[in-house]
């Protein structure tokens, strides 16, 4: 496995469900939360779905991708959870650091994630709009298709093999740097 994995979606699309199971198949390794690095904003936050927030973005992007590069550089495998949308992918891998790293979006229906935003708990956000569209802009993002786990199955341990599967054969390292 490459020493960082990007695991991305729209919300609800069970990206953080993933990753943890993710991150107990290896030792040493380590969870990256990309909804962390938004949370460092003390005050005058725009939230991150509105067209405002894009020089924002940006920085809190860089942040959390200089994290996840030092960990994977320091010999961790490290699993990235976080909206890391094609658009800000190529800034993303700029900031690790690191030569490549394995990309994949989970991508359910858009009904399947608004009833998971809608339902789950202990977490802060719940927005369908901004769910909605999210996932617009994710399917209709210009990625290879090697990267895009269309409708994956529920089970996120079933998940992860696909995932494991796609890292084992070479089908979702993106080359940082070079798109």
């Amino acid at each position: 496995m490459s020493s960082l994995l990007v695991v991305t979606g729209p919300p609800g699309a069970g990206k953080s469900t993933v990753a943890r199971v993710l991150v107990e198949r290896f030792d040493p390794s380590v969870l990256v939360e990309g909804d962390a690095f938004f949370a460092f904003l003390a005050r005058g936050a725009v939230p991150p779905w509105l067209p405002a927030s894009r020089a924002q973005n940006e920085i809190v992007t860089r942040a959390a991708a200089s994290a996840a590069g030092r960990y994977a550089s320091g010999g961790y495998t490290t699993v990235y959870d976080g909206v890391v949308g094609p658009w800000f992918l190529s800034t993303f891998a700029g900031a690790t650091g690191l030569p490549r790293l394995d990309y994949v979006v989970l991508l359910p229906s858009v009904e399947r994630c608004v009833e998971r935003v809608g339902t789950r708990e202990d977490h802060g956000f719940t927005d369908e709009g901004a769910t909605r569209k999210m996932h617009r802009e994710f399917a209709r993002a210009e990625v290879e298709a090697r990267h895009v786990l269309v409708d994956p199955p529920e089970q996120p341990d079933s998940v992860a093999d696909l995932i494991l599967a796609g890292v084992g054969d070479g089908s979702l390292v993106y080359r940082c740097g070079k798109g």
